[in-house]
């Protein structure tokens, strides 16, 4: 995961295709807890309050602005959901991947 936390998101070239199933599987066993289903990885976050909830969903809109990838994010008063794939591609990038350490990293 640590690799993915020192990259940048960057454009992807046209015609770059999604990452397979199985490595975007395999890829996942370096972040617990995230999950692949109905083609994004996703991972429920949960806070003692309202308040922690919020500051997470402001630390996660920053990290995504920054990388120029946004996240489908589901807010809830003790928990957020975060979801990420490349629409671009139809499917999961690299860019999934850095977001997902990046965030992960807020927790180090």
């Amino acid at each position: 995961m640590k690799d993915f936390a020192l990259r940048q998101c960057r454009p992807l070239p046209e015609g770059t295709p999604p990452i397979p199933a199985p490595e975007v599987e395999t890829l996942l066993r370096d972040f617990p807890g995230w999950t692949m289903c109905q083609g994004t990885i996703s991972k429920s976050f949960a806070f003692p309050d309202y308040h922690h909830t919020i500051a997470f969903v402001n630390a996660v809109a920053w990290i995504a602005q920054q990388q120029d990838h946004h996240p489908e994010l589901n807010v809830f008063y003790d928990h957020c959901r975060v979801s990420f794939n490349t629409h671009s591609i139809g499917g999961i990038s690299e860019k999934d991947f850095i977001c997902a350490a990046r965030i992960e990293g807020l927790f180090e």
